[in-house]
């Protein structure tokens, strides 16, 4: 659970970990590899801002949380791909309800963790070129106890902005662990997508209790 943090709250990646904190790069970047350094950073320093300043109702902190999570990640992108290769048996109905639902759960189950948030800090250790405009940004969350831990980001230019779209924690992609997690689910739930919108219904109920 804990990896799973890192994953979607502004992970965001699914983000989504309170883990987030200002930091710096302590490795030269060049071009779009340090422009791609540099919008994680960024993102980090906005979401302990807007998310752990005292006084932030939890209504205030999940709208927040959900702005940030679109502005930061591919939602729609890591969706589909959590969903994998059950998003082609969907019906129209049950894609666009499983998007919203996907989306709710990661804020309702991550937002209110910032409460959380201790001083960690996040560091760009590296960060390369990958394929087809991809790019890697190594950094770690240096901890006041503990080891550091090794994140890797995913990320990509969309329409002229850096968006996030894989969180590889400790050599963990947040992602694939995601969709094999919904696809265990869904075999559970008889194999079918409206098995798998009923159980994030209900951990979603779940998580407006907790």
């Amino acid at each position: 659970m804990r990896r799973r943090i890192f994953a979607f709250g502004l992970t965001a990646t699914l983000i989504s970990s309170p883990a987030f904190a200002q930091g710096q790069a302590s490795a030269p970047a060049n071009g779009s590899n340090a422009e791609a350094g540099a919008f994680i950073l960024k993102l980090a320093e906005r979401v302990v801002t807007g998310l752990t300043k005292p006084g932030v109702t939890a209504e205030e902190r999940d709208r927040r949380f959900r702005d940030l999570f679109h502005e930061g990640f591919d939602v729609p992108a890591i969706a589909r791909f959590a969903l994998g290769r059950y998003w082609r048996t969907a019906n129209e109905e049950e894609r666009r309800e499983y998007l919203k639902l996907f989306e709710e759960l990661i804020v309702q189950t991550y937002a209110h963790r910032f409460t959380g948030y201790s001083g960690e800090r996040l560091r760009v250790v590296t960060t390369r070129a990958a394929s087809d405009g991809e790019s890697v940004v190594t950094t770690e969350v240096i901890r006041d106890a503990g080891a550091p831990i090794k994140v890797d980001w995913r990320v990509f230019k969309k329409d002229g902005s850096y968006k996030i779209y894989d969180i590889v924690v400790e050599g963990v992609s947040m992602s694939i662990t995601q969709r094999d997690d919904f696809a265990a689910l869904i075999q559970r739930q008889g194999g079918k997508v409206a098995g798998l919108n009923a159980a994030l219904r209900d951990k979603i109920a779940q998580a407006r209790t907790n």
